[in-house]
């Protein structure tokens, strides 16, 4: 397996860093409790709870960790990673920016392995390709794109059982004998169950994403090669969002093959950026564009199972070689437009299309002019 396959990577952010830090100072103030109780026990003196509870331990734990950025207990500073919190960079506002989309790649400096240092397929659209220091850290201290985000865990356990309603069959009742060919569905890593038709249950799952029934961080992820179904819903996953291709006919919706966003979203947005409403709550936005299932937050695990095309004109072009046709050319000699995308014959279906190829970049490349133009 690639140890460097960005969908195999988790961010640990700000709320399960602090998470982490205070189980630990709970744990300590809980054996001290339980040490002097036996104390008081032992010597027969009165328990007070004043004396058992020390809320210093708390302020004190936080305030060391994130005063010297040594994460763990003052005892074990030796074992505990440094650098977690750090000063925010105030050089310029776009220093700033910058600093606060940063990720660290927790592998000894001086190690002479290329590998980790090295820009990966996978890193496409949720990391920058440019933005890294020189030197040492080159290549393991990444910024992560512009419309990227990191998830921040859903439970799992209505999936499941939302699974176990549509027919799947728990793993401790699976029989290997009685059905060779059944589809092991993992959640998390974690082997749940099988069901005999898979492609009815994802795009059971599939659908209810859409409908914003479940959450739109949660990934899906259906290997047909070798008969698994994977399902992510934990924290720490880099995700982008995408349009998403309508997959099959519907009367009243946009025809098959073409993007679910419609005029009609692009000019309510239009029209609530000119007057916004007055109660926020019924604003549509971006989050009416992900429950309306026009955008889809893929990660690089459920990026490798879609098929996402450049630009909506891409999805024009197939559609018409599709039905025969030919794609127009262009006579005009236009030094200025666009390089475009070969066409690939093979190509059944867009499953999904880019928002802009620039989203590509970080908050630094991205504001140079002419990146393309440059020497």
């Amino acid at each position: 397996d690639d140890r460097d396959h960005f969908g195999k990577k988790r961010l640990d952010l700000a709320g399960p860093l602090l998470a982490k830090l205070f189980r630990g100072i709970v744990r300590r103030i809980n054996s001290e409790l339980s040490n002097y109780l036996k104390r008081c026990v032992e010597g027969g003196t009165v328990f007070r709870v004043t004396q058992a509870l020390k809320h210093q331990i708390l302020t004190h734990g936080l305030k060391y960790s994130l005063a010297t950025g040594n994460w763990g207990d003052q005892k074990k500073a030796m074992s505990s990673t440094a650098g977690v919190s750090q000063v925010l960079n105030r050089y310029t506002f776009a220093s700033t920016l910058s600093h606060l989309r940063r990720t660290n790649t927790p592998i000894g400096r001086d190690g002479k392995l290329a590998k980790p240092r090295q820009l990966h397929n996978t890193h496409w659209g949720l990391v920058c390709p440019a933005e890294t220091p020189e030197g040492q850290a080159c290549g393991l201290v990444k910024n992560l794109s512009l419309m990227c985000y990191v998830s921040v865990g859903t439970p799992a356990d209505p999936i499941v059982e939302f699974m176990i309603n549509r027919g799947m069959e728990v793993v401790e009742e699976y029989e290997p004998l009685r059905y060779p060919n059944a589809t092991k569905i993992f959640v998390n890593g974690v082997w749940v169950g099988v069901h005999q038709e898979p492609r009815i249950l994802v795009s059971q799952v599939l659908h209810t994403r859409r409908q914003a029934y479940l959450s739109h961080e949660v990934s899906l992820v259906r290997d047909i090669r070798d008969r698994e179904f994977k399902i992510f819903s934990d924290a720490g996953r880099v995700m982008r969002p995408v349009f998403t291709v309508q997959q099959d006919d519907v009367g009243d919706g946009p025809a098959r093959g073409t993007l679910i966003l419609t005029k009609d979203m692009v000019r309510l947005l239009e029209h609530e950026q000119e007057n916004p409403p007055e109660n926020p709550a019924l604003r549509f936005g971006w989050e009416g564009l992900v429950k309306a299932g026009a955008i889809e937050y893929l990660d690089a695990e459920e990026e490798e199972t879609a098929m996402i095309c450049m630009t909506p004109e891409d999805l024009e072009l197939h559609r018409l070689q599709k039905a025969g046709q030919e794609s127009p050319v262009s006579t005009l000699d236009e030094p200025n437009r666009r390089v475009k995308t070969k066409m690939n014959p093979t190509t059944h279906i867009f499953t999904h299309c880019e928002i802009h190829p620039s989203m590509l970049l970080g908050i630094c490349a991205s504001i140079i002019p002419f990146p393309d133009h440059n020497q």
